[in-house]
């Protein structure tokens, strides 16, 4: 897909790998509507980007989501790509995983963005073609300690992605994958659950630094022109499986 015209919503906009996508949208050409709960950082990032509409939202609830769907259509017209970026981690032991912490987890990371796609899924039906790209993560890739909720959510989001897209082929709908590394953002600090900050380096001292947002941003953006059905941050995660 051609970028320059085309209108992208962005979940997770205020930060990390979603502003730098919307930002590297914006500069390749794209009317952005930026997704977040925090609005004063929007209305910043608004005013530093050409053609774009904030819609404070909280991809928690179902009724803001099909609002912000609604806002961002009447507003362009159209919608061409989603991006489904906005999440949140976990750190618990299975047997210590708190229930309540779980569902919230699940109505962010799974539920939120599927009720997204239900929403655009029409519009872009009836466009004859868009393109979606749900945010995955590395540990979807791997089994490790104390991230269970975090990354089994983000293995069903895969699953759930894969199989849209085979459904919506006929309707010239695009849906893709995108597998971040370790990347540099307020992810770590927002984390529910124990302190304890894993990094893929403890367990692993030779594997590379963390990636800065831009990266994903970059890969999000190759996905969007080629369609590719799921893409890494890095190449040698696609061995992992």
């Amino acid at each position: 897909m051609k970028i320059k015209g085309k209108v992208a919503i962005v979940t997770g906009a205020s930060s990390g790998i979603g502003m730098a996508c919307a930002k590297l949208l914006s500069h390749h050409g794209a009317k952005v509507a930026l997704v977040a709960r925090s609005k004063n950082i929007l209305d910043n990032l608004y005013q530093e980007l050409a053609d774009s509409y904030t819609v404070a939202t909280d991809i928690r609830k179902e009724n803001q989501i099909k609002e912000m769907v609604k806002k961002v259509y009447n507003k362009f017209g159209r919608i061409d790509i989603l991006v489904n970026n906005a999440g949140r981690g976990y750190d618990a032991m299975v047997e210590k995983i708190d229930i309540g912490m779980l569902r919230e987890l699940i109505d962010l990371n799974f539920i939120g963005p599927l009720i997204t796609m239900q929403e655009v899924i029409p519009i872009m039906r009836n466009q004859r073609g868009g393109t979606i790209i749900n945010i995955s993560s590395g540990t979807s890739l791997m089994s490790i300690p104390n991230i269970a909720a975090y990354s089994s959510l983000k293995k069903a989001l895969n699953g759930l992605s894969l199989t849209a897209r085979e459904e919506l082929a006929k309707d010239k709908i695009s849906v893709s994958v995108v597998y971040p590394y370790i990347t540099a953002t307020n992810f770590g600090k927002n984390i529910m659950g124990g302190v304890r900050k894993w990094q893929p380096q403890d367990e692993d001292p030779d594997l590379p630094p963390v990636d800065p947002p831009e990266i994903v941003a970059e890969k999000i953006l190759e996905v969007i022109k080629t369609g590719k059905p799921q893409i890494y941050a890095h190449d040698w995660m696609g061995k992992m499986r």
